[in-house]
């Protein structure tokens, strides 16, 4: 693994380059997890074993998280991430490893949102894989966050962070998961992310920006799927999150589709076993047999 920067407009972000034991250029993969997570999390997970089955995978810092530059910090702004993960496929093109002809995408949850948003616009992103994801519009958002009015609340708190923050600089923060503040983003209590064994590491501090509401209920992922031609792979379960997500979004792709449905819920596939493993034998295999050098 070698710790990498790169440019993304006006901040440099840091990464985890993962390399596989082999010669001559390889197929790249740039890799991504949930909202509001570091690379440690679950990405650096599944970019080793990417690179263990032969892929050079990028995993890497959002721009006002975790290593990398960029303020407000915590601040989730899907098209942001879409335009870092673009640049993530600058850096990955031009690295000496990897064959700029042959460049895949790997999200996890909500990253497949973000992945997929860059791959409808970016044909050098050749093949697509989408490991437990989350994928809304406005329809799923109602479904998730209480209805109309329950949207409506957070977007006037989000209007009500955003004037405070211009006028004063100030983020208002609430805790990603908790199960004692009712406004945090998921609030029950979630073992991934509480547990410093599994994913609450040091370099994720738990809080997320409260005018990210906006942004973050008004992304509308299932549009994209029209807009993907390239062979995209889902990898997903019945008790993981929004599964109708997945199926809506999987029947308006325009291209080569797969979806596979395994066990498990949707933490398990972050860090647990057989899940893990399970996603990242799929979309190699997917990634095996999409990323050839005959581009016909």
């Amino acid at each position: 693994m070698e710790k990498v920067r790169f440019s993304a407009g006006d901040v440099t972000l840091t990464g985890n380059l993962f390399l596989p034991e082999t010669t001559g250029p390889v197929p790249g993969i740039v890799v991504a997890g949930t909202w509001t997570s570091v690379k440690e999390q679950m990405a650096d997970r599944y970019a080793e074993q990417l690179a263990d089955r032969g892929f050079a995978a990028l995993s890497f810092d959002f721009t006002g998280y975790g290593e990398s530059e960029g303020k407000p910090r915590d601040h989730e702004v899907p098209e942001r991430k879409v335009h870092d993960i673009h640049h993530a496929v600058t850096f990955l093109a031009n690295h000496s490893a990897v064959d700029p002809d042959r460049l895949g995408a790997l999200g996890v949850c909500a990253a497949a949102m973000y992945m997929s948003g860059n791959a409808a616009a970016d044909p050098r992103i050749r093949s697509l894989a989408l490991v437990a994801p989350w994928l809304h519009d406005r329809e799923i958002c109602h479904q998730v966050y209480g209805g109309a009015d329950g949207v409506a609340g957070k977007l006037a708190e989000a209007t009500r962070a955003r004037a405070r923050f211009d006028a004063t600089g100030e983020v208002e923060y609430v805790p990603v998961v908790s199960g004692s503040d009712p406004r945090a983003a998921m609030p029950f209590d979630i073992d991934f992310y509480l547990n410093p064994d599994r994913g609450g590491l040091p370099q994720w501090p738990n809080r997320f920006a409260v005018m990210a509401w906006e942004g973050w209920l008004g992304y509308d992922s299932i549009s994209l799927a029209p807009r993907i031609t390239q062979p995209v792979l889902l990898v997903h379960s019945e008790d993981a999150a929004i599964p109708n997500g997945a199926r809506r979004f999987y029947a308006g792709l325009a291209g080569p589709k797969e979806l596979i449905w395994t066990d498990g819920d949707q933490f398990a596939f972050y860090d647990q076993e057989p899940q893990v493993t399970t996603a990242a034998t799929a979309a190699a295999a997917h990634f095996t047999h999409t990323l050839t050098t005959n581009r016909s």
